[in-house]
């Protein structure tokens, strides 16, 4: 028992990356990434953001320095697998989520996860281009198991969930392949249904692309009690790599979590 849980603890100092800590910020931001990505993207978001946040990315099962480890294909594990890494990073901080596309669907369920275990919620919960997991719009994942490459590539294109460098790349498509497909059956094995009253209590953001084909955001509006507010930006997809939405998106976060603070006293 001992020597599994070294084994629980020696993971979980992977799961969140960090690359600029701030010992005096006032907030943590934890970022949840797309399928098939690792954390690098959101960690450099530390660099970029005011100094108020300090920015930890989750890093998934199966890539970067966990790429021995085996990815899970149940997202309730997935998020307690996180939360045990995560604990220790926001006692006594006031913290927040942010998720992109399948990193969005992690958060919530991580969210919920943290409130039905330990009582604690995040500050504000940001959920970038992603429908409510019980929305009639939401996308559905076709069986990917015997699926060609090339299917696999139409498929992707038509729910452009993937960057256009891996997509337009068939040798790197086929590389991200098995990782891609992992990730994708999470959420093809996710079901929730439409909860009859609030279940957070968090105020709740939605981001989207204006030509993102995840735009009917309004469903989340019920998951919670808080305030909710959409926010509408150009682009596509992956709009938020976008530098002018980036920035937008840095601004944003920092001035709601401030007001958020402030309102309490």
């Amino acid at each position: 028992m001992e020597g599994g849980g070294r084994a629980g603890r020696g993971r979980s100092q992977h799961v969140l990356n960090c690359l600029y800590p701030k010992p005096n910020a006032i907030f943590k931001l934890i970022c949840f990434p797309w399928a098939g990505s690792g954390s690098t993207y959101f960690a450099n978001w530390g660099k970029k953001i005011n100094d108020l946040v300090e920015v930890h990315a989750v890093r998934f099962a199966g890539r970067e320095s966990r790429i021995q480890e085996p990815v899970v294909n149940d997202i309730y594990q997935l998020a307690d697998e996180i939360i045990y890494a995560l604990l220790p990073v926001i006692r006594d901080k006031s913290f927040a989520f942010l998720g992109h596309s399948f990193g969005a669907y992690v958060a919530f369920v991580t969210a919920l996860r943290l409130k039905e275990q330990h009582r604690l919620e995040p500050q504000h919960l940001f959920l970038s281009s992603i429908t409510a997991p019980y929305s009639e719009h939401r996308p559905t994942v076709p069986e990917l198991d015997k699926v060609s490459l090339e299917d696999f590539k139409q498929f992707l294109v038509l729910c452009g969930g993937t960057p256009n460098h891996i997509t337009n790349d068939l040798d790197l498509l086929k590389e991200n392949m098995a990782l891609l497909k992992k990730d994708l059956n999470i959420l093809k094995n996710f079901i929730y249904d439409k909860p009859s009253g609030a279940v957070l209590s968090c105020d709740l953001t939605c981001l989207t692309g204006s030509e993102d084909i995840e735009k009917d955001v309004e469903d989340w509006k019920i998951v919670t009690s808080g305030t909710f507010d959409v926010h509408i930006l150009p682009g596509h997809h992956f709009y938020i790599m976008e530098p002018a939405n980036e920035n937008f998106i840095h601004n944003y976060i920092v001035k709601s979590l401030e007001f958020t603070l402030l309102s309490g006293f």
